[in-house]
């Protein structure tokens, strides 16, 4: 069976990232590296290795320099090409024009408005939501793995993480249905449930794929938990109108809106890179 195919992204970066302050007082959190490449450029490529042909970035105040970022920088490739060197590494931030849209979120009202404010460029094609917090390490990359199931299942998919018992209280965790390898029918979804109450291991994080029916139920929805519009809800909502599912990524997760998190994933990226992986690992021994 055929899908609409999935060409658009939204990518939600109006967000004030408290949690790192004073870092981020003057520069976007979703700026941050991991090694030598900001969070917001390593979801831009999980999604064009998935085939995505537009980003959409909903921004707030204060953002320019994701802009910036993937925007030609003409005076640093003058003097680059003037020095004689290679012009290779900026490759991954320059996109084809026209393939990235930025509209602005006024007001930090939740992840679900975020989205909202994204409908026009949407229109009526399904799309996917990444959250740069959310740094995910493993080949392929993790909107690949969901969008290989979309084009067997479509409908909405959610990304899955299992965690332990104890912390299912810290997560939206899905009520499960029939399980079919790393995919499972999403029954229902409850936001942060009491410890002990929850009706699976099986976390939702921040990697979506929508139908654009979503927006329709975004444009009435009341505000939920913490004031703010929550996208949880509105896909709780679609349940049973819609086929869902969850995808359980194959690979590792590491949680960049936190600062242990974000720690962890320039070690691990680190290990990875054959250009300083020994002089990292050596450091690691003597601290031990």
């Amino acid at each position: 069976m055929m899908f609409k195919p999935l060409r658009k992204a939204v990518f939600p970066v109006g967000g004030l990232g408290t949690r790192f302050l004073p870092a981020t007082k003057a520069m976007p959190k979703e700026m941050l590296p991991v090694v030598d490449r900001p969070l917001i450029q390593y979801a831009v490529e999980e999604a064009m290795e998935a085939g995505i042909q537009q980003m959409i970035f909903v921004t707030g105040r204060g953002k320019h320099a994701i802009e910036d970022h993937f925007d030609i920088a003409f005076e640093l490739e003058a003097t680059m090409n003037e020095r004689g060197k290679s012009l290779d590494v900026l490759d991954a931030t320059k996109l084809k024009p026209g393939a990235i849209a930025y509209v602005r979120q006024q007001e930090p009202m939740g992840l679900g408005h975020a989205v909202w404010c994204a409908r026009d460029i949407v229109g009526d094609e399904p799309f996917a939501v990444l959250l740069a917090d959310d740094f995910m390490l493993g080949k392929p990359g993790c909107l690949k793995q969901m969008v290989d199931a979309y084009n067997r299942v479509g409908g909405n998919l959610l990304c899955a993480e299992i965690v332990p018992d104890d912390q299912t209280h810290r997560y939206g965790i899905i009520t499960p249905g029939e399980q079919d390898g790393t995919l499972t029918e999403v029954r229902g979804l409850v936001e942060k449930p009491k410890p002990g109450t929850a009706p699976s291991n099986l976390s939702v994080i921040g990697r979506y794929i929508l139908q654009p029916e979503v927006m329709q139920v975004l444009d009435g929805q009341e505000a939920g938990a913490g004031g703010e519009i929550q996208l949880t809800d509105a896909m709780a909502r679609m349940i049973g109108n819609q086929p869902f599912h969850g995808v359980t990524y194959q690979g590792k997760r590491y949680d960049c809106g936190d600062k242990a998190g974000f720690i962890q994933a320039n070690i691990a990226v680190a290990l990875e890179r054959e250009d300083i992986a020994p002089s990292v690992r050596s450091f690691l021994d003597t601290i031990r």
